[in-house]
């Protein structure tokens, strides 16, 4: 993993509220890292020490359970990643984090970030509203492990991945997965994700090309996430 100062675009989610004004400040504090894909930049338990904001590229923010894992969502331009990491007197990352592509970031330490929360308040306001949203999606994701069957799950993460990531110019989710990654965003295992992925294709509900996923249906798509 490779780390300099580089040329900021100021689009992250750092950027866009702390203020033109805080600008220089962010530079001086900041480091460019570039990583390849399939590369981990945070890994579960380990001393957390900064945040980092993606420039280019896309991350997916895991967890271990055992001999499984579980995708917490995805990071693409802009977004923070290793928030969760900060609390705490000898904080540690209770997340991992690896890039699915190539990647540019930019780390910042936590002493910095603390400080631009405690001198910005429409930074502080993003973030107070990007953990309500966060824990929002993560409750929802609960309740649909008891209450929904793998189909729902299935339906209700495209809807999510759809809102999160948008859509290209042939209306494919801009998010290249693997069955294994799907399986383990919805919460079940490849075989029954795999399964459940042919009966909805099969009913021309969504249609899968090259790792990519469309939504052609709507209506039943919605009917099957709520089920």
């Amino acid at each position: 993993m490779s780390k300099k100062l580089n040329k900021c675009d100021h689009s992250c989610f750092m950027c866009r509220h702390a203020g033109q004004d805080w600008w220089e400040n962010i530079g001086i504090r900041r480091q460019i890292i570039r990583a390849k894909r399939g590369q981990q930049i945070i890994d579960e338990g380990e001393e957390a020490n900064g945040v980092y904001f993606v420039q280019e590229g896309l991350v997916k923010v895991h967890k271990r359970y055992g001999d499984k894992e579980s995708i917490v969502r995805f990071a693409n331009k802009g977004d923070i990643i290793g928030h969760r990491g900060m609390p705490g007197d000898k904080p540690t990352f209770p997340i991992s984090a690896t890039c699915l592509e190539n990647c540019v970031l930019c780390f910042v330490p936590f002493d910095f970030f603390k400080k631009l929360l405690r001198t910005n308040p429409a930074l502080t306001y993003a973030m107070l509203m990007f953990y309500a949203d966060e824990l929002q999606v993560s409750e929802q994701k609960a309740t649909n492990q008891v209450h929904l069957s793998v189909k729902g799950r299935l339906a209700w993460s495209f809807f999510q991945l759809e809102e999160k990531m948008g859509t290209d110019n042939e209306g494919y989710i801009r998010l290249m997965l693997s069955k294994t990654d799907l399986a383990a965003y919805v919460g079940s295992t490849y075989e029954s994700v795999y399964r459940m992925m042919v009966e909805l294709e099969a009913e021309d509900i969504v249609e899968r090309a090259n790792k990519r996923i469309k939504i052609k249906n709507r209506e039943k798509l919605l009917y099957y996430s709520n089920l």
